[in-house]
């Protein structure tokens, strides 16, 4: 089954207006990961797509989506999976790949449909492309890490980067997970905006009763969403985006956008921060 749920962007003069519900509504995805479902949000920020897919044990295939225009998904797309729970496999373009929790997969453009298997819970994460690239299983330990922070601010983390520059080629997609050391509870703070690209986030391995507190709005115009286990945030490119949970966390992020540069940024200062 098949589900897909379009966003529309806004503009940051509209977002000052909203309250509690209408942030969620344009901002928070939830209820991403359904047993025996597909589900996708096709956001128009640069036109990136935000998923998941649970087999349960079984099969899902992932083609036509209409909303992209084309007669499957990836005919001009490329697509990253990361499994966030048990093993399972994904098959595509004649080649089968195993993935074990915290692993990434890699889809060119051109791959065809995509098959979902097993015991996993796949987030699926595609934006447009302009050249076929190679698919590319990468799991942890292939990944790029950079050590930030420290436990007496609260932000001792590791960032995983896999879909990276550092690490592969894609168009425009950059995909990784941050871990946060016990006792550390803040992401990205001071913050930061990059008018370039768009972000998404998905938070998980949360306690049932944890929440992060994800930032966002214009420095001077701060809002903010209150997220749960394996919810999803869309942070449009004049946002900032940081969090503070009630407890440790890991969160994907992935951008889409003019650039792969991970460090094409603009600092915003705490003095800014309204």
């Amino acid at each position: 089954m098949l589900t897909v749920q379009t966003r529309y962007a806004i503009d940051p003069n509209a977002a000052k207006a909203m309250d509690t519900t209408a942030l969620r509504d344009n901002f928070h995805i939830g209820d991403l990961f359904r047993q025996g479902e597909v589900r996708l949000v096709y956001s128009h920020y640069d036109r990136m797509i935000v998923g998941g897919a649970v087999p349960a044990g079984k099969s899902l295939t992932l083609d036509e989506v209409k909303e992209c225009g084309t007669p499957s998904i990836l005919d001009r797309r490329e697509m990253a999976v990361v499994n966030i729970g048990d093993d399972g496999t994904v098959t595509a373009g004649g080649e089968t790949h195993a993935l074990s929790k915290g692993d990434v997969l890699y889809l060119g453009m051109g791959s065809g449909a995509v098959e979902f298997t097993g015991a996993g819970r796949f987030y699926i994460l595609s934006a447009p492309a302009h050249r076929a690239f190679p698919a590319r299983l990468i799991p942890i330990a292939e990944a790029k890490k950079l050590e930030l922070g420290e436990a007496q601010s609260s932000n001792k983390r590791t960032i995983n980067q896999f879909v990276h520059p550092d690490v592969m080629e894609s168009c425009q997609l950059v995909v990784g997970y941050t871990q946060f050391a016990p006792g550390s509870v803040w992401n990205t703070m001071p913050a930061h905006v990059h008018d370039r690209r768009m972000e998404a986030y998905l938070y998980f391995d949360l306690a049932p009763d944890a929440r992060v507190f994800h930032f966002m709005g214009e420095p001077d115009e701060t809002r903010h969403l209150l997220m749960k286990n394996e919810d999803a945030a869309l942070s449009p490119p004049w946002s900032i985006h940081c969090g503070a949970g009630t407890g440790a966390y890991t969160f994907i992020w992935a951008m889409a956008g003019d650039n792969v540069d991970y460090r094409d940024v603009e600092m915003v200062s705490m003095e800014t921060l309204r």
